[in-house]
């Protein structure tokens, strides 16, 4: 028998290291060739791991949310034959410092898993759930004012909290007031306003790992070092609207347009007269990059956390080329498919939630660019509207706020104030969008 050490490899894009997000084996499994070892995640990607050869698992390196660097032994294998070279060497701890697990350490007693009493059904191991202990019940002393009714100090403090008399209540046995009996009166008396607010839940601690991780990383970095600033400007899109529906009648089997497409296409459309928008800023350096392409982050809410894929070129594709690719990305990053590649380059960002999106956002930018630009719900409210006539006349109108967030070292007031003013005017004529 032999040692196979299963190093992690290099996964591209010249990455230093990786997270476990998730482990499929453990020690003293039996694995069989090309089974899953591990998922590991870098730049907001995830890439699963399979064993080159078949045999039993005799060590893992760290846990979940554990960062293994490149060319460290990730699984060590016992397989038929010889095995391979440097496969004796230790398994070095993650850099979470979390010690490498081995039949050794498995083979020790558990501290936290007593013998007895049985415990309840075990807690994901990245969720610590924390039991509140109830109070034993005390009977009221004799000769007493509450002597009258017998309860509990924990029964008579839920029923002073709610306002309840005990002596409303009747109980089921023995004279004595508990908590069913309470629960009972509160079902057949909601209508008096006994029903308490809400359900009580419980304490829980969950591990920041693998995406979650990424995300709070990035958002922490990017406030920490953008001086940010955001502008709200409000938008008729009654227009659009009008313009979307027309277009969306004759789709036949394209995709349907949302209001994204409009956005992003008015968007390139301006990049040219304001190239600081679509730019990196190396703050190290002290290097701004403005980019010819727009390459636009389109941010992505997904069961996994917040991503944003990247539709590459948008300025050389049109309506339905732009929505096609929009619904294309967005199910690739939700059902776990997109590509690192997918995942990565934009030099601005689009965010937007829909009808959720509110009156108004201040969206955090995707560092290291320089702007984000966000479209809100659309409203309808009475506006006043000046005819060919001149003769103004109020009318029921589409409005939407798109707001902005721009690094205030790299782009200017005025700069921001400038383009949100030109998109107001494509916006507001979208024909203008579609001219040449």
């Amino acid at each position: 028998m032999g040692r196979y050490t299963f190093r992690l490899p290099d996964i591209g894009e010249g990455i230093a290291e990786a997270e476990v997000v998730a482990w499929h084996v453990k020690v003293g499994d039996m694995v069989e060739e090309d089974g899953r070892l591990a998922d590991m995640m870098t730049d907001k990607a995830t890439v699963e791991m399979e064993s080159p050869v078949a045999g039993k698992v005799i060590e893992v390196a760290g846990e979940t949310g554990d960062v293994i660097a490149i060319g460290s032994p990730l699984v060590v294998i016992e397989v038929e034959g010889e095995g391979n070279e440097g496969a004796g060497a230790a398994m070095p701890a993650a850099h979470a410092n979390a010690p490498a697990v081995t039949e050794e350490t498995r083979s020790e007693p558990e501290p936290e898993m007593p013998a007895a009493p049985p415990e309840p059904a075990p807690q994901p191991a990245s969720v610590v759930v924390r039991a509140e202990t109830a109070e034993p019940p005390a009977l009221a002393p004799a000769g007493s004012p509450s002597a009258k009714v017998m309860a509990s100090p924990a029964v008579r403090k839920r029923a002073k909290d709610l306002g309840i008399a005990l002596s409303e209540l009747r109980p089921a046995e023995d004279g004595r007031v508990r908590h069913a009996d309470l629960d009972a009166f509160l079902a057949y008396n909601s209508a008096s306003g006994f029903q308490p607010a809400g359900r009580k839940g419980r304490d829980e601690q969950i591990r920041v790992i693998g995406l979650r991780r990424r995300i709070a990383e990035n958002m922490a970095a990017s406030k920490r070092n953008i001086p940010h600033f955001a502008y709200v400007e409000e938008y008729d899109v009654t227009a659009l609207e009008e313009m979307r529906a027309q277009l969306n009648e004759g789709r036949g089997e394209r995709p349907k347009l949302t209001m994204l497409p409009f956005l992003i296409s008015a968007i390139c459309k301006l990049i040219p007269d304001y190239p600081m928008l679509n730019a990196h800023y190396d703050d190290e350096a002290g290097v701004v990059t403005r980019h010819g392409s727009v390459h636009l982050g389109m941010a992505a809410q997904t069961p996994a956390g917040l991503m944003v894929p990247v539709i590459r070129d948008a300025q050389d594709r049109n309506l339905w080329q732009l929505a096609t690719e929009i619904s294309r990305l967005a199910a690739a990053a939700r059902d776990g498919s997109a590509k690192s590649a997918e995942l990565s380059g934009s030099t601005i960002t689009v965010t937007s939630l829909g009808p959720m999106g509110g009156v108004a956002t201040t969206p955090v930018i995707n560092r290291p660019e320089v702007a984000i630009i966000g479209p809100n719900r659309i409203v309808e409210r009475p506006m006043f509207v000046r005819d060919s006539s001149g003769t103004e006349r109020i009318e029921k109108r589409k409005l939407m706020n798109i707001s902005m967030s721009c690094d205030h070292r790299v782009v200017d007031g005025w700069d921001a104030a400038s383009f949100a003013q030109d998109l107001k005017k494509l916006i507001e004529a979208p024909a203008l969008i579609l001219a040449g």
